[in-house]
């Protein structure tokens, strides 16, 4: 085959960059150029099966082609049937056909290292493995013996999410033996979401995607499944199946047109970010208004939606209904006409958007998960999730919660074993439990499972993330704290690559890829109806000094004096064996272990839509299936949230309420002196060029996938800006520098910044690497104490 130039190379991608559809299902160049590097004889060849195991929500098989030990090529594996749904290949996207660049990478770390310099300078001196096994469990034992096991956190991190064996389950096991470590609660993807969903229907509820063939209105809330979701065998794939189907309508709000807008060809409605509740308000008051609400039905599954369903401890005119039309506290008449001062939508599309979802037969309403991470995301998540109920919209064939829709996972078991340390701390205040642990509480910080913090984070246990030093935020802000090291007295880092991360790292040790291992993975949390499982098999050998991750915690074990404990007798192979012989036992069609010897994917299967209805059983008889909630209903007033709200510690301007009010927050509309500063607001996006931050020191695909700021003309204009001209992103945490995309895709007033590029401030402290963090704030949202990092004030200059 013949090989691609450069320019072939990025033509093509940037063909394949209109649709993630097409990314998933046509075949890239990426193949090719990597087959046009290996060597001639093809008698050589062999072939692997691996996987893309980072946290895009699927975990793509990979066809490994090498010769002579050297990967020449990735490509899709086989399928049964590509032309028959739930039969098909399941295609990786160009990220996870890029793995080949990825592990051959001029920065892969290459030997275990201890820090020479400063934290954060990169100044590194090799060592031996015993060298820096012994390092890590004499400060293991110094910590514990000093500060107690509650000093030790694993960093969140979700660089090797999709591992099940080889990745953080590995080191969570290890760290149970040696008496635990501090939890965490919630993730930076869906920190508010997650945590306001239970008060309003008891637990997680979503519908698969699928559902959407018997749809005839969708409706999505900043949902991007082209860029977030874009594998052969994700939720993409499966809503464009399912879209074919039904040939439903599609309308998108968000600040941004995103590619899914282009590729589900759907009506694309601008919002201001943030401001999501004071639509849906809006929306509910036109359903009163003009007889669309079905108060009956609702009430009959509600708890709050007006006087005759509250509880007797919520105070007059505290009803959800009550807020929407004007009676309860602000004496505020939520109508299309005030929404849209706040939200930017006219009052004619809101009313009318209203009446297209009471009046569909089966409207699908969901939502994405960047309009959460935001100064009021708990409000905005909650908020969409009362659309599907004052429409009757939900527990039937083609509808959906407000949420996500649902994935059904085959589950592998695993081997983590149960964390003797029970306290847990929002994944997001991690900085915050360094600098004032022993302040945090369970009012305050939503401390779980004690009332406070007995020590502050002292030994920083970092696998498979660059969650500190570039996904966290006010990176200027972090890099002052971990700089300090009296605070945080010990950084372990483990990972492939030289991130930005890793140089803040006391030891750091390099790790094995998913080419150079073994495991047995299931499809991750987003792949929709289709879940398989795979056996991954090493292509080649580890490069130069890598080892497994089982083998080298097994030798910290020996050293901490719980070998046993950690390995119970068995080699990692061994538990691969064991994992699938437990996994046969509730598959019994699965063929023997030595048999899946090079299958690569070993089982799939597909679940139907009309087997995972959120709601179904509820809507058909709510009294016998109640839900999780203390009512037993759908609870639009939350008695719960109320008593939150009088017993939490906020600060000045954080709001928990007990209906889904529209709350201005801080970094956006509710900061109008901060605003004349910095009068824009910025978002962040995820793109098809990296997952997060990884894949970012691909070059390849930095050049396919451009990493620029967005901005509309009106903006750009006022400012003396025009396409691709360099630009100082800035405000008082800090200053990214970056090319400026002008494009009417994005609303005025608002910019947007692709996430997960790499930290690198230069010697004026301005980050030339682009990272979206340099921007945001470590200031929590109210109840969740999650990630907002879509709010964020910023202002732009000409570089």
């Amino acid at each position: 085959m013949k090989g691609l130039s450069r320019r072939q190379f990025l033509g093509h991608s940037a063909k394949a960059g209109g649709m993630a559809a097409i990314a998933a299902s046509v075949p890239l160049p990426f193949s090719s150029t990597a087959q046009a590097q290996a060597p001639a004889k093809e008698s050589a060849e062999k072939i692997t099966y691996s996987a893309c195991l980072v946290n895009c929500g699927s975990r793509c098989p990979l066809k490994v082609h090498t010769q002579y030990g050297v990967v020449t090529q990735i490509s899709t594996e086989s399928g049964i049937d590509d032309a028959a749904w739930g039969q098909h290949q399941i295609r990786p996207c160009l990220r996870g056909r890029s793995v080949k660049w990825k592990t051959y990478s001029p920065d892969r770390l290459k030997y275990p290292m201890k820090r020479v310099g400063k934290r954060g300078e990169g100044k590194f001196q090799r060592i031996s493995w015993d060298e820096a096994t012994t390092i890590i469990a004499d400060k293991l034992k110094y910590t514990i013996e000093k500060y107690g096991n509650e000093a030790i956190y694993y960093q969140y991190g979700s660089g090797s999410t999709g591992a099940n064996l080889l990745g953080r389950n590995a080191n969570k096991r290890f760290l149970n033996t040696v008496g635990g470590f501090l939890e965490q609660h919630g993730t930076y993807s869906t920190a508010q979401i997650s945590t306001v969903e239970p008060y309003v229907y008891g637990s997680g509820q979503g519908s698969l995607i699928s559902n959407i063939a018997h749809s005839d209105l969708v409706v999505m809330f900043c949902q991007n499944l082209a860029e977030t979701r874009m594998s052969g065998g994700g939720q993409i794939t499966e809503a464009f199946e399912a879209l074919k189907r039904s040939n439903a309508k599609v309308i998108i709000i968000d600040p941004r047109m995103s590619d899914s807008s282009i590729a589900f060809d759907a009506e694309w409605i601008p919002i201001k970010p943030g401001t999501d509740a004071a639509l849906v308000a809006a929306l509910g008051h036109t359903l009163v208004v003009e007889g669309l609400a079905d108060d009956a039905f609702i009430n009959r599954y509600c708890v709050g939606w007006d006087a005759s369903t509250l509880p007797a401890s919520a105070p007059e005119n505290a009803s959800y209904k009550d807020y929407i039309m004007g009676n309860g506290p602000d004496g505020i008449e939520k109508t299309p006409e005030w929404a849209s001062q706040i939200c930017g939508i006219s009052p004619i599309r809101i009313k009318q958007l209203a009446r297209e979802m009471a009046g569909a037969n089966a409207a699908w309403i969901s939502q994405g998960w960047g309009l959460q991470r935001t100064a009021n995301g708990e409000q905005s998540a909650r908020a969409i999730m009362m659309l599907p109920v004052m429409t009757k919209q939900f527990g039937k064939l083609g509808t959906n919660t407000g949420n996500w829709g649902s994935s059904v996972k085959y589950t592998v078991p695993g081997f983590a074993t149960a964390n003797p340390v029970k306290t847990s701390i929002p994944c997001f205040l991690w900085t915050d439990a360094i600098t004032r642990g022993t302040e945090m509480t369970a009012e305050n910080s939503f401390i779980r499972n004690k009332d406070k913090l007995e020590t502050n984070i002292k030994f920083l246990w970092h696998f498979a993330s660059n969650v500190t030093m570039n996904q966290h935020s006010d990176l200027n802000k972090t890099h002052e704290i971990l700089q300090d090291e009296s605070m945080c007295e010990f950084i372990m880092v483990w990972d492939h690559h030289m991130t930005p991360s890793a140089r803040y790292a006391d030891i750091l040790l390099p790790d094995v890829t998913t080419l150079e291992t073994s495991d047995l993975i299931d499809n991750s949390y987003a792949t929709g109806a289709y879940h398989y499982v795979t056996r991954l098999q090493p292509a080649i050998e580890p490069l130069w000094d890598n080892r497994p991750t089982y083998d080298v915690l097994a030798d910290i074990a020996k050293k901490m004096g719980t070998y046993d404990a950690f390995t119970e007798g068995r080699t990692y192979e061994e538990w691969i064996a064991h994992s699938y012989h437990n996994l046969r036992k509730g598959n019994p069609h699965l063929p023997e272990f030595a048999k899946t010897d090079g299958m690569g994917v070993i089982d799939r299967k597909l679940a139907k839509a009309e087997d995972h209805i959120a709601l179904k059983a509820f809507r058909d008889d709510p009294q016998g299936n109640p839900l999780k909630t203390p009512s037993g209903k759908i609870e639009m007033y939350s008695e719960r949230l109320a008593n939150i709200a009088d017993t939490w510690e906020l600060p000045e301007g954080d709001k928990i309420t007990a209906v889904a009010e529209y709350c201005e927050s801080f970094e956006g509309l509710g900061e109008p002196e901060r605003m004349k500063q910095f009068p824009l607001q910025m978002i962040g996006f995820h793109t098809k060029g990296r997952t997060h931050s990884t894949y970012h020191n691909v070059p390849q695909l930095r050049e396919a996938v451009r990493d620029e700021v967005w901005m509309n003309p009106v903006d750009a204009e006022s400012r003396g800006l025009i396409q691709g001209d360099r630009v100082l992103v800035f405000n008082d945490r800090g200053e990214i520098h970056m090319p400026v995309k002008v494009t009417a895709r994005i609303i005025p007033g608002v910019v947007a910044v692709p996430q997960g590029a790499w930290y690198q401030p230069n010697k004026q402290g301005i980050d030339v690497g682009g990272c979206i963090n340099t921007l945001t704030t470590q200031r929590p949202s109210p109840l969740a104490k999650g990630n907002p990092q879509h709010s964020n004030l910023v202002e732009i200059r000409k570089a």
